[in-house]
């Protein structure tokens, strides 16, 4: 396959970026989009040129780091792919691909297509802990989890804070995410303790990083790669306005 690449190119994060056109020739249809860009800048470090920076890690699709904008849709669009499963086989021979960060602006440039994805960190950090009893380790069975809550708190931990949803939202709305990494913890008994300190901590950092707002359109469920619902997004809002509540 031969295909016409468009990629942002930008120096640093107060540097002014602009698209680059590359060639990428003789790509094997079975390469994953980042052993395809991997091949580019091969060709640009033969040339002595500077390569183009990009995020990735486990390339298992776990991680979630590889999240970047390809033809205007995060990941790619493929339903259920990180970039590091999509496939070229995906794209025809003779394509024109436009390649860019994400934009948000809690997740500014750092340089070409990498982005500071530290606000995530920063909302999970306030989450705290849970609360577990020291000693030996119960019985499996010693604490009963109805099935559906322990499967609904497994879809959501499936999470990989790529930023996905805040990539595709109008509003940059990071509320997806924050609404898994809740629902993960305070479906299990572990988390019910701080349930209602946790949601009210990790919303105001949400809100404090200079995510948007919500407003239902769902194209934060449509992108994920994990396919995490936006469901967790209603319950965490219920969560939120009790625990607004109880606090005065």
């Amino acid at each position: 396959m031969d295909l016409t690449l468009k990629i942002w190119r930008q120096k640093s994060a107060k540097a002014k970026g602009k698209f680059v056109a590359y060639k990428a020739t003789d790509i094997s249809p079975d390469m994953s989009f980042m052993e395809m860009l991997d091949v580019v800048n091969e060709g640009l470090i033969l040339k002595g040129e500077d390569p183009i920076a990009f995020d990735s890690d486990c390339r298992e699709g776990i991680c979630g780091t590889c999240c970047i904008m390809i033809n205007g849709r995060a990941h790619g669009g493929k339903h259920g792919t990180t970039v590091c499963q999509l496939h070229m086989r995906s794209f025809a021979d003779g394509d024109v691909i436009v390649v860019e960060p994400i934009r948000a602006k809690a997740f500014p440039i750092v340089k070409d297509l990498i982005v500071d994805r530290s606000a995530f960190d920063e909302i999970i950090k306030s989450g705290g802990y849970v609360s577990v009893s020291t000693g030996s380790a119960p019985d499996a069975s010693a604490i009963a989890v109805p099935k559906t809550d322990a499967e609904l708190s497994m879809d959501a931990a499936a999470c990989v804070g790529c930023g996905a949803c805040v990539a595709c939202c109008k509003n940059a709305s990071a509320m997806l995410f924050v609404s898994a990494k809740l629902a993960h913890l305070s479906l299990l008994p572990q988390g019910q303790a701080e349930w209602r300190r946790r949601v009210l901590d990790m919303v105001r950092a949400m809100d404090k990083a200079g995510f948007g707002n919500c407003t239902n359109e769902k194209e934060c469920e449509l992108e994920c790669p994990k396919e995490i619902k936006a469901g967790n997004i209603a319950r965490m809002n219920r969560q939120f306005l009790i625990s607004l509540l109880s606090e005065h």
